[in-house]
This record gives structure tokens, C-alpha cells and sequence, in this order.
């Protein structure tokens, strides 16, 4: 009877310890991450391995100056978010704070704008023609922004 629960025992530990390897194993990588874009990129590009290198040195090199632009970015937001509580509780506006607010607001969305373009023009630049083609199809608008009046 003993020798029936250990081995009853046994099992189920195999069992659970598989099931977690296999979904471990078989989970989906975050598709946000640099390393699975830059693979998207190299398998839907069909890029040659010195192409794939010299993209990804790119990118990594770029990664800091997007990630502090984003931050930025999030840290403007929040501050929007700021101004617009105050207005719904106090029913105020600090224009002159507000219009320095949007000033900073668009000379973020312009260094931001100005990377990312920068960014792309130096990946097409390692590409092929045809794969420059392709990649700028995917990644550039259908339509350049426009800047609204109120920004």
C-alpha cells in the first residue's frame, strides 16, 4: 500500500513537472521585445546575417535615447492628466503654465519623430532595394502627420 502512494505520488510530480517544462518552453515571446522584432524583421526581410548584425548594433544603439523619449513622453502624459484634474475639480487653467506645457509636449513629439526617422533611414540604408522597399512599406505611415492647430 505504501509502495502504491509513493509511486501515485511519483507520478503526479513527473506529471506536473512536465507540464510546466513543456508550457515554459512553449510560451509565446513578448512581441514588444527588441530581439523578436529584430527576428521578424531578419525572417520577413529575408536580411543576410551581416545585414541582421549591422541592424541590430542599430538598434541597440538607438534603444537608450527611445527609451528616455518615452519616458518623457509618459511623464507628460501624467502631467496632462494633472492639468486636467485640476481644471474638472477647480474649474481653472493655468494658461501660461499650460502653454509651456504644450511647448515642451511638441518638442518631444519632435525628437521622438526626428529618432525614429533617423532610425529607419539608417536600417534602409544597410538593406537591398527590394528589402528597403518592403521594410519602408511597413514602417512608414500611408500619410505624413499633420500637426494640428490646437497642438
Amino acid at each position: 500500500m505504501r509502495r502504491g502512494g509513493l509511486v501515485l505520488l511519483l507520478g503526479i510530480c513527473v506529471g506536473v513537472t512536465a507540464h510546466l517544462a513543456y508550457f515554459r518552453l512553449h510560451e509565446p515571446a513578448d512581441p514588444d521585445s527588441l530581439p523578436v522584432q529584430l527576428a521578424w524583421m531578419k525572417r520577413e526581410l529575408r536580411l543576410s546575417d551581416a545585414q541582421f548584425a549591422r541592424i541590430s548594433r542599430l538598434h541597440q544603439a538607438s534603444s537608450p535615447r527611445l527609451r528616455a523619449l518615452a519616458a518623457q513622453v509618459a511623464q507628460m502624459q501624467a502631467e496632462f492628466a494633472a492639468f486636467e484634474k485640476t481644471r474638472l475639480t477647480t474649474d481653472r487653467v493655468d494658461f501660461v503654465e499650460f502653454a509651456r506645457f504644450v511647448g515642451v509636449r511638441r518638442a518631444i513629439s519632435d525628437q521622438c519623430l526626428d529618432s525614429t526617422r533617423r532610425l529607419v533611414l539608417a536600417a534602409a540604408s544597410e538593406m537591398t532595394p527590394s528589402q528597403r522597399e518592403q521594410y519602408l512599406g511597413i514602417v512608414s505611415p500611408a500619410e505624413p502627420p499633420t500637426r494640428r492647430p490646437t497642438d
